[in-house]
């Protein structure tokens, strides 16, 4: 097995299929996206070489930083959802009772399409029949608001059923991470007199660090091109009031027919997440590695 190893043209020959693929799917898109992103195309026809048009419009289109806009508020709330999230997790770690059955509800809305949630919340927000206004009203609100139609409500009130559906993602790698520390550092701290926030905060926590940073990547990132239950509830609208990145790019290029536009924002939508992510590594980037055995 050491001599099949140390031959170079094995090691390519088992690396190149993985590498043709990743090429095929990851790079070679990318690319071509930048390229379309250069022309002005309908998506059927030639495409006629307008150079940078398409990347200098989008600097000045007041419709896609409020996309953009949505779309980082979305990708806040995310982060601050790690928390509760984390706190869920280390609840049921505890040992608490009927900690198995909370794990299978939490796990629940990642069992269901983005489609069928979408519906879910849809009639939940129903301004006369949904539950949400029925329950405002029982608890003396006499005009529950319409929560999809008003301006400045919709896009925080797509946000909770966006942070439903990943709850049960991240509570379950927290969930991992924790049942991944060794018993005996709790114990040994139990001994010695530590009360369970303390240890928490002293033990779990600084362990669960690396864990913690890679949820915060997927979470920030995730929300950035979050598209499929906006697009289906609202589509954008009341007026582009919840649109966001990747919903605007979407009418660009499929509804109004704008595939080079809708290019140029699917490019520019990628090295958002890149720098995004590069800014998150770089602050949550630490010397000292936390190990234990």
């Amino acid at each position: 097995m050491d001599k099949v190893m140390s031959n170079k043209k094995i090691i390519t020959l088992y690396v190149l299929p993985a590498l043709l693929i990743i090429l095929g799917i990851v790079y070679i898109p990318i690319l071509l996206t930048a390229y379309y992103g250069l022309h002005d195309w309908n998506g059927i026809g030639a495409l006629t070489f307008i150079g940078m048009e398409n990347y200098t419009a989008l600097l000045t289109d007041d419709k896609f930083w409020a996309s953009a806009w949505h779309s980082l508020l979305l990708a806040l709330f995310s982060a601050i959802s790690l928390i509760i999230y984390l706190v869920v997790a280390m609840v049921l770690a505890s040992r608490i009772k009927g900690a198995n059955l909370f794990r299978k509800i939490y796990l629940i809305p990642m069992l269901l399409s983005s489609v069928a949630i979408a519906q879910l919340w849809l009639r939940m927000y129903h301004p006369t029949n949904g539950i949400v206004n029925s329950l405002l009203e029982t608890m003396g609100i006499a005009n529950p608001p319409a929560w999809l139609a008003e301006p400045n409500l919709v896009l925080y009130a797509l946000f909770v059923p966006i942070l439903w559906q990943y709850a049960g993602f991240y509570i379950l790698i927290y969930y991992a991470g924790l049942k991944n520390i060794p018993s005996t550092l709790e114990e040994a701290a139990r001994i010695d007199g530590a009360t369970s926030l303390q240890i928490a905060l002293r033990i779990r926590l600084p362990l669960m660090l690396e864990v913690i940073k890679v949820t915060i990547v997927l979470a920030v990132v995730g929300s950035l091109k979050y598209f499929d239950l906006i697009y289906v509830m609202t589509g954008g609208g009341p007026n582009g009031a919840s649109e966001v990145m990747a919903s605007y790019m979407y009418l660009t290029a499929f509804r109004a027919y704008d595939f080079g536009y809708g290019s140029a924002i699917a490019f520019f939508l990628l090295l958002i997440c890149l720098i995004v992510t590069w800014i998150i590594r770089r602050a949550t980037a630490s010397k000292e590695t936390i190990q234990y055995s």
